[in-house]
């Protein structure tokens, strides 16, 4: 697998605890989106660490395509190419 899937066409808001990591899925395979639950064992993704600085709701990257990874920039309302 060279590109990542891209489960979702929209964020997922998540309200995340000051302190505490998350590990987001990068390779679109997780049953547990926006979260890692291993599925990208034996590709070329690796999860990707985010940790929150304040309590807040953060809206995590659902089609995988953000610059801005994890965090949603809107990508998902252009067209894939």
């Amino acid at each position: 697998m060279t590109a990542p899937l891209s489960p979702l066409t929209a964020p997922i808001a998540v309200d995340v605890k000051a302190g505490t990591d998350y590990w987001w899925c990068s390779c679109g395979r997780s049953a547990r989106q926006p979260f890692c639950d291993g599925s990208h064992k034996g590709s070329t993704f690796t999860p990707v660490k985010y940790t929150a600085t304040v309590d807040q709701k953060v809206w995590f990257c659902g089609c995988k395509r953000t610059a801005r990874v994890p965090v949603c920039d809107g990508s998902h309302n252009r067209p894939a190419g």
